[in-house]
């Protein structure tokens, strides 16, 4: 099943999120329940999560920029993607990209942009199979 986060997917989530970085998620808890419960409220925010026997198993963030440009239609941002390694190549983030450009949609967004740091060539070829491409804008990160 795909649907957006609840608030009592935030365990799940971390755990998923510990693949997305292969490393423990860093824990202050105080500070931690601070942002979720920003992020459930923030109406621009949301993740998605396809769920498969009451785990999560897939998620991406997908945030929703208001835009003074192109007549004022916003635009859709996606990041964390992710799928845990035990049920990767099964078109679970495929579902999350999917419902993304859903509320994108619903949300009258002129563009979705996705940014990976994967360089490997099948992750690359997802993106492009589920329909984004890395020919029309160029990219820079500048870390803080």
């Amino acid at each position: 099943m795909v649907r957006e986060v609840t608030e009592n997917d935030l365990n799940g989530l971390l755990h998923l999120y510990e693949q997305l970085h292969n490393s423990e998620v860093t824990i202050n808890l105080d500070e931690l329940l601070k942002l979720w419960n920003q992020i459930i409220q923030d109406n621009h925010h949301h993740i998605i999560v396809v769920e498969k026997d009451g785990k999560i198993v897939s998620s991406c963030v997908c945030i929703i920029v208001p835009n003074l440009t192109h007549n004022q239609r916003p635009y859709a941002f996606i990041e964390n993607v992710i799928t845990d390694e035990a049920h990767r190549k099964k078109g679970f983030a495929t579902k999350c990209l999917d419902y993304a450009k859903e509320i994108a949609t619903k949300q009258k967004c002129y563009k979705i942009m996705l940014l990976t740091g994967s360089k490997k060539d099948v992750t690359l070829q997802f993106y492009r199979n589920a329909g984004y491409n890395s020919e029309d804008k160029t990219a820079f990160i500048q870390w803080i």
